[in-house]
């Protein structure tokens, strides 16, 4: 252990050097202000924590305080150079957390509404998913790595990271549309599980895509596969037909048939946009 010899006088030493003992943390050096420095990791997990022990400034390894009941991240370290771990604890809030990580960020499992205050400098993956976010605002704008922010309470992508290097996962949330979702998405680009009737907003790029379990699938569905456009029997799903039928082709003139068509090429082999439009329109009587 080492520390700086000129210290306010109300820094207790010997407590921090005490605390560090009870934690096991080693190769530290106390500053001027009572945070210390750790050449290393650090090591909270379940520890039954309600707040950090410590004032930490830098980590040059990874981070864990995961699995305790934080309701806070005061006190964190504000650079990583590992992972940092906070997930599985009662955090409302990211505002403490480090602002340069790098490694991955996991914050899952909490009760994060938003992510106000999470780093901007991610050196690989970013963990949200199983909170309460209803917005990605604050979310840092380039991943390198993987973006995953499903089992939220999200309706709109608005604030998610514009470019993200591995795959992005939404899935499991409540979005109506893609707006805002990443103009650049190097592997794959989960959207499955949600209530989306049209694919506006797709990111520019991306490697694959997967939006199964959403309205607009059974209609893609629909337009791909004759056996299923021929059973098609479901109330429900005639109703959603119908109500896409309404919206998209009538108001807005067809345009989003078109882009079915251009977007099915990849998953199937699509009717021409004549044929389609005559199916609806016998099918469903439209004049």
């Amino acid at each position: 252990m080492k520390y700086i010899k000129t210290f306010n006088e109300n820094i207790n030493i010997s407590e921090i050097e005490a605390i560090c003992k009870k934690y096991n943390i080693k190769n530290y050096i106390i500053n001027e202000d009572g945070s210390i420095d750790v050449d290393g990791d650090v090591d909270l997990y379940k520890k039954k924590l309600k707040v950090l022990p410590l004032k930490f400034r830098k980590v040059s390894g990874n981070f864990h305080c995961n699995y305790n009941q934080l309701i806070s991240l005061e006190g964190a370290p504000q650079s990583i150079g590992g992972n940092f771990y906070c997930r599985d604890n009662k955090l409302t809030s990211l505002v403490g957390c480090p602002q340069s990580v790098g490694g991955d960020f996991y914050c899952s499992y909490n009760q994060l509404i938003s992510l106000e205050g999470a780093p901007q400098s991610i050196g690989w993956d970013f963990y949200c998913s199983n909170n309460k976010l209803i917005s990605l605002e604050g979310a840092p704008q380039r991943v390198d790595g993987n973006f995953e922010c499903g089992s939220n309470k999200l309706t709109t992508l608005e604030g998610a990271p514009q470019r993200v290097d591995g795959n992005f996962y939404c899935c499991y949330n409540q979005l109506t549309s893609l707006v805002g979702a990443p103009k650049r998405v190097g592997d794959i680009f989960f959207c499955y599980s949600n209530n989306l009737k049209n694919i506006d907003y797709l990111p520019k790029y991306y490697k694959e895509l997967d939006i199964s379990n959403n309205p607009i699938f059974k209609i893609i569905k629909l337009f791909i596969t004759t056996n299923e456009y021929v059973e098609i029997s479901n109330r429900e799903d005639k109703d959603l037909i119908m109500d896409f039928i309404d919206r998209e082709i009538i108001q807005q003139d067809k345009l989003l048939v078109n882009r079915l068509v251009e977007f099915s090429h990849d998953i199937g082999k699509p009717k021409s946009k004549e044929e389609l439009i005559e199916l609806l329109k016998n099918d469903y009587e439209i004049r």
